[in-house]
């Protein structure tokens, strides 16, 4: 976890370890997808692969479950239903935008690479320190209790599900899945695919019985569908939040850009067709709830999917629990796909220990990363409250997703002969980021004190960086040198792992192909 440094390898023990030289993290025999001289992971990420990962992390539980963030403070059907469609617009102008950073930085790590290109090491380990000790566990965390609370249900039809219980079944969750990502990156993708082409079909059930009902006449929801409607401007930038609370996960592809197969050409294909595809998902799925339901029976649900089920499905209401459980499984595999390569890379970057950007010799998955990533979230699975977790990230999350953006604008100055294979017009990153400073001052306005706990959170790492990456290897307490030095070694060892580095040829052939 700092500069590479210089030195023999023949004279290292593991008292005197200190990170590779990048001229050392190269294996000969070992070549995947570059040149002859690095090891890389494979290119296995389809264009199919690519949109399933997308959808899959998009569509998580929340629109199974709480689509009434929306309409509590919207306060009706009509407003509520534009603040979705605009969500959705918003979203698809952040993800064109990380699709032509995507092609022109072709790293993966999404907004950190973005923000290490365009503004240095300090703010990329800020952003990357933040994921590590919160976003990212307490999000796979919460998601695996969701899937956990949701697969026991049907057990306990008449009271809550046993607290242990789902916390046990959780972390089998989420170990499984850590298990078939370290296993072949095909059987993480094939996971992604089938379990997206199911709760996209138990979502179109919805909307097809919403149709329905709509056809036999039952429109009275929609009469008068803007009354009581609150435009105080607080109220819809809340309501606005929540959307695009549940439009999270647009920028899932962008970590794994360097597996992609041609990314230059499946990156921002994968992002055109996946958005609209959620986008009329969401807002179709919301018309089928405000057909059957009315508006005081969504606010009182707390799983309006099961609520609409047990009005129009019957007997086969029970579907609806588990295809919300299937819905969090294939979100959690996204989610663990994209968080152990945002790690992996800032191991290779030079922000994490050397360990982390390990890969497997055999199956080029990186098993380090992904370990490290299943014992995050097992720590957070042991911790009671940790939905309460979740309040804290909002604010830095959408900060570092407007300072990415806000990159694109700087190196469109800075360089503005660098290869791009996506060119947008400058409207699309400049909206983008005045909305966004919109959404970052709403938390701190709306909810102070989390935020005020968030931005602590993040500011916590700079002792982290400044012994770990600023300081010389050689300058740091020997202990640390020497207690990284024997996890590192007997990890690679017990993983039967290798270093490596970013095919540096990718960029050559983007810049011969921009040509």
């Amino acid at each position: 976890m700092a500069e590479r440094t210089d030195f023999t390898k023949s004279h290292i023990s593991l008292a005197e370890y200190s990170p590779v030289n990048k001229t050392e993290r190269t294996d000969p025999s070992g070549t995947q997808d570059g040149d002859q001289n690095t090891f890389q992971l494979k290119k296995e990420i389809s264009l199919i692969n690519g949109i399933s990962l997308i959808v899959g992390n998009m569509i998580g539980s929340g629109i199974f479950v709480s689509p009434k963030g929306v309409l509590i403070y919207s306060r009706s059907y009509g407003l509520s239903l534009i603040i979705w469609a605009i969500g959705g617009i918003f979203s698809v102008f952040g993800a064109l935008c990380y699709a032509e950073l995507g092609t022109t930085i072709t790293k993966s790590g999404a907004s950190y690479a973005y923000i290490l290109e365009s503004f240095g090491s300090f703010i990329a380990f800020i952003r990357l320190w933040t994921s590590l000790l919160i976003v990212e566990p307490t999000s796979q965390a919460i998601i695996a209790i969701t899937f956990a609370n949701y697969i026991v249900q049907p057990f306990f039809p008449s009271c809550d599900p046993p607290y242990l219980a789902c916390r046990l079944i959780a972390a089998a969750c989420e170990c499984l899945l850590t298990f078939i990502n370290c296993a072949y990156v095909k059987w993480g993708t094939r996971v992604q695919d089938v379990f997206t082409y199911a709760k996209v079909l138990a979502l179109i059930a919805i909307i097809v019985t919403g149709l329905v009902k709509i056809c036999q006449g039952h429109i009275w929801h929609f009469k008068n569908a803007f009354e009581g409607s609150s435009f105080d401007i607080g109220d819809i930038s809340l309501a606005l939040y929540s959307a695009l609370f549940s439009y999270s996960g647009w920028d899932t592809l962008n970590y794994v850009t360097e597996e992609i197969k041609n990314p230059e050409r499946n990156l921002p294909l994968a992002i055109a067709v996946s958005m609209p595809i959620v986008t009329v998902i969401y807002i179709m799925t919301n018309i089928a709830y405000y057909t059957v339901l009315d508006a005081q029976a969504v606010l009182a649900s707390d799983a309006v999917a099961v609520t609409f089920a047990d009005q129009v499905f019957g007997i086969f209401s029970w579907t609806i629990p588990i295809a919300v459980a299937f819905s969090c499984f294939g979100g959690l595999n996204a989610s663990i796909l994209a968080s152990s390569r945002l790690f992996f890379v800032g191991s290779r970057e030079g922000h994490l220990p050397d360990l982390l950007s390990m890969i497997h010799i055999e199956r080029f998955t990186p098993v380090p990363a992904l370990l490290f990533n299943c014992f995050m979230t097992l720590i957070y699975l042991a911790v009671e409250d940790v939905f309460q977790l979740i309040n804290y990230f909002s604010f830095s999350y959408w900060f570092f997703v407007g300072l990415s953006i806000a990159g694109q604008l700087y190196l469109r100055w800075k360089e503005p002969d660098r290869p791009r294979p996506l060119k947008l017009s400058l409207a699309f990153p400049i909206i983008f980021c005045i909305c966004t400073v919109f959404l970052v001052v709403v938390p701190l306005y709306s909810d102070f004190l989390n935020s005020l706990i968030g931005i602590a959170i993040a500011l916590s790492g700079i002792p982290f960086f400044f012994l770990g990456v600023y300081l010389p290897a050689s300058r740091r307490p020997q202990f640390i040198n020497k207690l990284i030095g024997a996890v590192t070694r007997n990890m690679q060892l017990l993983c039967y792992c290798v270093l490596t580095e970013m095919d540096t040829n990718e960029e050559k052939k983007l810049e011969i192909k921009s040509n």
